[in-house]
């Protein structure tokens, strides 16, 4: 599988500072599989630009695809944001092998605050005729699964459920 990870916006350290330079992302798909992007000069300050290919592998068994943003800092690497995103979003039946997906997600920080925006593209390499790598994702990604979600914090109060669901456009 190939990401892209084009460019973030409004990314803050702590949400307070926004980032000046040195923001990286790290995108896994399980605690084994993992690829990072170099470090983003000074010139996008808080919203860097990588537009930076990664190859991943996606195993069948995966259920989500992970992007973290980092930020080097003196005292060490800081977590700005993360976005865990359902292989469901861009494996099925319905897509076509080699398809480029652009997507964009709200990253959120340690305590699931809204920190930032990531921006990428993905396409789960196969063959033409749709037989390989990406059939064998579509067909993981349509086996019945249950009802996933993180819980909603307003304010200091958690509760509820978050759900997503993807819209394919013709």
């Amino acid at each position: 599988m190939e990401v892209t990870v084009i460019s973030g916006e409004d990314l803050r350290v702590d949400r307070r500072r926004p980032v000046k330079k040195n923001a990286f992302v790290i995108v896994r798909t399980n605690s084994q599989n993992s690829r990072s992007t170099a470090a983003s000069d000074d010139s996008g300050g808080s919203s860097p630009a990588w537009n930076e290919k990664l190859v991943v592998e996606m195993p069948p068994h995966a259920w989500f695809l992970t992007v973290e943003v980092r930020c080097r800092a003196k005292s060490g690497d800081k977590v700005v944001g993360t976005a865990s995103i359902p292989a469901s979003d861009f494996v099925g039946a319905n897509v076509p092998a080699n398809y480029l997906h652009f997507l964009s997600y709200r990253l959120r920080d340690g305590s699931g605050e809204p920190n930032g925006i990531i921006n990428l593209s993905v396409r789960v390499k196969g063959p033409e005729n749709g037989v390989g790598a990406a059939a064998t994702c579509a067909a993981a990604a349509s086996i019945s699964r249950p009802w996933v979600g993180g819980a909603v914090v307003v304010g200091k109060v958690a509760g509820g459920v978050v759900t997503g669901v993807p819209v394919w456009m013709a």
